[in-house]
């Protein structure tokens, strides 16, 4: 199912990429946009993994660099039966994680330097059988195009703020109230491409990793702390076009915020997993 997500958001991207063209140059936009998006496509496809990693400075890590949590993930994909993903660390104090890729040949799970510092051991097992769900579940895919999706559309308002700036005094054809328009609307269009994602697929990947790791008050647990790591300092240099990739908000924020969340309440995703502690899920 996920890849006619990926399909139809694809579409989507292009679409809205010709459509801002036109809004913003007419004609000759138009088909400017349409190359964008056909080259965004190709790019989002295969290199969105990358961009993301270079985005938050990830390195990688070999079995050398941290045999613990090489050696953790390494059982954890046996029990899975997944190929090895690709282990990269983010130098930041805040704690999170996420993961990344095209398919499951082809991923990466990324941690920050924060979360191994403040999790135990079965916590931090149950986080990264968290995001090797994500990868078993085939949510990375969509995971990264929605982000670089989410990239665009941000790149457009701008494209119409600048455009409103140095030609919006002729409005002759409308433009000027066609980028105001862009300007308002796109970052709740951001936002509302990572809900159409699914909170689903958090509450799915906590169950499958839950049953990975055979520890789901280690997930749990780690869930609260890292909540609470995330409310005191968001994590450096994420925004909200790649929010939704964390396995908690990596961004603060309260009261209307939260009803456009990219992920489900953490209370609620903990009481599931002591449901499943429990043996009633």
């Amino acid at each position: 199912m996920n890849w006619l997500k990926t399909v139809f958001f694809m579409s989507l991207l292009t679409v809205l990429v010709v459509i801002a063209g036109n809004l913003i140059g007419g004609q000759s936009g138009m088909i400017i946009a349409f190359v964008i998006a056909v080259a965004m496509n190709f790019g989002s496809y295969w290199f969105s993994d990358k961009i993301v990693l270079t985005m938050y400075r990830a390195r990688e890590i070999k079995r050398e660099d941290a045999p613990f949590l090489y050696d953790m993930t390494e059982n954890l994909v046996q029990r899975a039966q997944l190929p090895m993903p690709r282990l990269y660390v983010v130098d930041d104090n805040t704690p999170n994680a996420f993961a990344t890729g095209r398919n499951p040949a082809h991923s990466a799970v990324v941690v920050t330097s924060g979360i191994t510092r403040l999790l135990n051991n079965q916590e931090l097992e149950g986080v990264i059988a968290h995001e090797l769900s994500h990868i078993k579940n085939r949510d990375i895919l969509i995971g990264s195009v929605a982000a670089t999706f989410a990239g665009v559309i941000t790149m457009l308002a701008n494209m119409a703020q600048w455009a409103m700036i140095f030609g919006g005094r002729d409005d002759r054809d409308g433009r000027l109230l066609s980028s105001l328009v862009l300007i308002i609307v796109a970052p709740l269009a951001a936002t509302l491409l990572q809900l159409a994602i699914s909170r689903s697929r958090e509450f799915s990947a906590d169950a499958t990793g839950a049953h990975m790791s055979g520890n789901p008050e280690g997930l749990a647990s780690a869930l609260l702390k890292l909540e609470s790591g995330n409310m005191k300092q968001p994590v450096e240099h994420a925004g909200p076009a790649t929010a939704h990739m964390f396995i908690v908000n990596p961004l603060r924020g309260g009261g209307l915020m939260k009803l456009f969340s990219t992920h489900p309440p953490t209370a609620e995703r903990v009481a599931k997993l002591r449901e499943i502690a429990a043996g009633r899920a």
